[in-house]
């Protein structure tokens, strides 16, 4: 038979061929493990995943009436504008840090119009590039589009009071929260922001003679946690060093206090936070410190094995 009469077909040896088997299981299983390493050192899959929680725990355990509507209006909105944004910017699309806005929003934004959800979001998104200062957006977004669209419609409302204050809950937000800001490296901001306020309500208790019943009580709230552990705490915009980290949680604290208790109104914190968002870039330049970085995740570059290739003509 003429070797060139048909077309050749590529073997490999059966000792070569086992090498290449046990080496392709072993390369894919470093990199499967090495992408399960990379993703616990992103605080943002951590984030997503207890805001997440959240919200089954509040339409399961505390009833909330979240609309189908509204979960998939702020949802697509978020990242629509993200995806948009990323094209225009030429940065790569990442639906990580827009999905915790989403679910943020999610979480604290009440409204009975389709169109307010979504606008919320867009607002939330947009202020990250619209925004900024020496390369860094000011406001977080979630806060952002909360914050505006409540103050500029009356058919749209904050409500940190469905959360209720038990104790449990309470224990759950403050240890899944804790994981969240420790991995974000804020562990700081998160317990000078409730150290600072705990203390005003003590205070302000001690004051009025209240009982010590009353002031704990007020700490067990979900939305304080929440808004401590998920909202204050973001790395991107809180001071870079951790003494200006300290005080901007201090004055958020006692801004917050005063809109609650002096013009009762129960959003007190939230309301302060986009207030005192514009002093964080002078908190930056007084205190220098290094500006965070999300984590990149990483691969070992495959090493491969080698293999002899050789021809054999086809029967």
């Amino acid at each position: 038979m003429n070797d060139n009469s048909h077309p050749s077909r590529t073997y490999r040896r059966p000792s070569d061929l086992a090498n290449f088997t046990w080496g392709s299981v072993r390369q894919r299983a470093g990199r499967a493990l090495s992408y399960g390493l990379s993703l616990t050192h992103d605080p943002r899959h951590y984030q997503i995943g207890v805001l997440f929680s959240l919200i089954l725990l509040g339409v399961f355990q505390f009833s909330f009436q979240l609309p189908w509507w509204h979960v998939a209006a702020v949802l697509g909105s978020a990242l629509g504008t993200q995806f948009f944004a990323d094209k225009i910017t030429g940065r790569r699309f990442d639906p990580r840090s827009p999905l915790i806005s989403a679910l943020s929003l999610t979480i604290l934004l009440r409204t009975g119009s389709i169109w307010l959800s979504i606008a919320a979001a867009i607002l939330a998104i947009a202020s990250k590039y619209l925004i900024r200062v020496r390369g860094k957006h000011i406001f977080n977004p979630a806060n952002f589009g909360l914050v505006i669209v409540a103050l500029l419609f009356s058919g749209a409302w904050i409500s940190p009071g469905q959360w209720g204050t038990a104790p449990i809950f309470a224990i759950f937000l403050a240890g899944m929260g804790g994981v969240v800001t420790g991995k974000a490296k804020r562990w700081d901001v998160s317990l000078a922001f409730i150290g600072c306020y705990a203390a005003l309500i003590f205070g302000r208790a001690f004051w009025l003679g209240d009982p010590l019943a009353i002031p704990i009580h007020q700490l067990q709230n979900g939305a304080l946690l929440i808004f401590t552990f998920f909202m204050i705490s973001d790395p991107k915009t809180t001071p870079n060093a951790r003494m200006g980290r300290v005080l901007y949680a201090a004055l958020v604290a006692s801004i917050g206090f005063t809109i609650q208790f002096a013009f009762y109104n129960s959003a007190g914190i939230i309301l302060a936070l986009i207030l005192t968002a514009p002093t964080v870039p002078l908190f930056d330049f007084v205190f220098k410190g290094q500006k965070y970085h999300w984590p990149t995740l990483s691969f070992p570059k495959p090493k491969g094995v080698s293999h002899d290739i050789i021809q054999i003509p086809a029967e």
